[in-house]
């Protein structure tokens, strides 16, 4: 089961993250989400549980639960659709009209 954490404490890491939810059972991996420009946390992240129940018991229990300012918010994260963002069009173009190239 696959979770995702929203208000984690901007100076928490991987390890920390890891350490907080294997109270729960095992984690397969737990992964801070770090900006590319700036190198700091964006206060969220994913946390991998191989066991259903320990996930759901994880979730279920650190939900609003304050580790920083912020109340966490822990659900079973979704599935993505599409490419991740870093293989969006070439030339940083989100899909509107492009002067240049189309001759607009």
């Amino acid at each position: 089961m696959k979770l995702f954490v929203a208000g984690l404490p901007y100076d928490l890491d991987d390890a920390e993250l890891e350490e907080i939810f294997e109270k729960f059972g095992t984690v397969t991996s737990a992964k801070v989400a770090i900006d590319r420009e700036t190198g700091k946390s964006r206060a969220f992240g994913f946390v991998e549980m191989p066991d259903r129940a320990e996930g759901t018991d994880a979730m279920e229990s650190m939900n609003g639960i304050s580790l920083g300012k912020k109340p966490l918010v822990i659900k079973e994260a979704e599935e993505r659709s599409g490419p991740p963002s870093s293989q969006r069009r070439p030339g940083g173009s989100s899909g509107g009209f492009d002067r240049d190239r189309r001759g607009y």
